[in-house]
């Protein structure tokens, strides 16, 4: 028989992960930020198309959210130079927010296009499409048009 090796006791030490999760939670949370700012500003164009303007109150109805949240969203937006806005008085975008808007808008309707073209009934590819448009990645967003081009 062969004897057993004495092993050194285990000295505390952090978890090999920790590191990591930290940096991953971090993106994360920049990544959220960054969906919340890109449905603001769609959100944003959507509401200057049809009534020439975007207000709180209307933004907070759209999200259902309180009046605060928008408020403290859109000085978000306007510290990123993506909306112009004084207290009571309208929300619009920049060049810079009309832009984002502009890009977000294609890259939803690409996704729910795509979405369809799978045999996704619509209201089902539009809320799918929410989460899926945030985080899509260019290739893959290239591949989905490529896709509905061929079923043409």
């Amino acid at each position: 028989m062969v004897p057993a090796k004495k092993t050194k006791p285990a000295t505390p030490r952090a978890r090999p992960g920790l590191k990591h999760q930290a940096e991953y939670l971090s993106q994360t949370r920049r990544e959220h930020a960054s969906e919340i700012a890109e449905d603001y500003v769609e959100a944003i164009a959507d509401l200057v198309a049809e009534t020439g303007e975007a207000r709180v109150v209307d933004l907070a109805k759209r999200f259902g959210v309180t009046h605060v949240t928008v408020n403290r969203a859109i000085a978000r937006l306007q510290k990123g130079g993506f909306v112009t806005s004084q207290p009571y008085r309208a929300i619009f975008l920049t060049d810079q927010g009309r832009h984002l808007a502009t890009t977000c808008k294609t890259r939803h309707e690409t996704v729910v296009a795509f979405l369809r073209s799978l045999g996704i009934p619509d209201r089902v590819a539009e809320m799918d499409a929410e989460g899926i448009e945030h985080h899509v990645s260019p290739d893959t967003l290239a591949a989905f048009k490529a896709a509905l081009r061929r079923d043409r």
